[in-house]
């Protein structure tokens, strides 16, 4: 990445900044994912903490999940949990990481999901909620934001996941009401706890 959209990353992420602390929630600008990385281990702090994730490309990328077992945390894998051990442990964790599907310029997060299983603990439960996005999932508005999220995020993630969607053959929104992943769409606006919401903007292109 060359340095001038290097630097408008950054300008765009202070800004983005600004308005997130308006909304009550903490925000800070990475430039490279290897000091978020170090943000985000910062932010879960010392002492032995239950981390619980969400599905994310973006961390799955980053390899920060091993990170976490690294610096002594508790990470709550789900993929190895009965289903209901699990939610029983995520919605109690003392940190849940998570990407979100699409950030707008005045600071608000939107994101969708089929089940609700990742934005529910984005809402109510965990202690604390960090989000790390790339600077890519920045959109003007939250309309722009539900477009992005429908035509560039969900038929990749279609395609990864083996569902059977229109948007997984075609590659474009079909707004399909049958078995879709976009089934729930969350705008969060502000955090109803100021500062349980924490979100890590990183310099790079990251996630879908």
């Amino acid at each position: 990445m060359n340095s001038h959209k290097k630097t408008f990353y950054k300008n765009q992420g202070e800004s983005i900044i600004s308005k997130m602390k308006g909304r009550g929630m903490d925000a800070f600008y990475c430039d490279n994912i290897a000091d978020a990385k170090n943000k985000v281990l910062e932010l879960i702090g010392t002492g032995k903490k239950s981390v619980g994730y969400g599905g994310s490309m973006t961390i799955d990328e980053c390899g920060i999940k091993k990170d976490i077992c690294d610096a002594g945390h508790d990470l709550i894998v789900r993929e190895e949990l009965p289903v209901e051990e699990c939610n029983a442990r995520l919605i109690n964790a003392d940190t849940f990481l998570m990407s979100s599907n699409a950030i707008t310029l005045n600071g608000e997060l939107v994101n969708i999901d089929k089940r609700g299983n990742r934005v529910c603990y984005l809402i109510y439960g965990p202690k604390q909620v960090i989000i790390l996005a790339g600077m890519n999932k920045v959109t003007a508005t939250t309309e722009d934001a539900i477009r992005r999220v429908r035509n560039c995020a969900t038929p990749p993630n279609a395609v990864r996941l083996n569902q059977q969607t229109p948007c997984a053959k075609t590659g474009r929104c079909a707004d399909c009401t049958s078995d879709s992943l976009c089934a729930n769409i969350v705008i969060t606006r502000t955090s109803a706890f100021p500062g349980r919401i924490k979100v890590v903007l990183v310099g790079e292109e990251l996630g879908y």
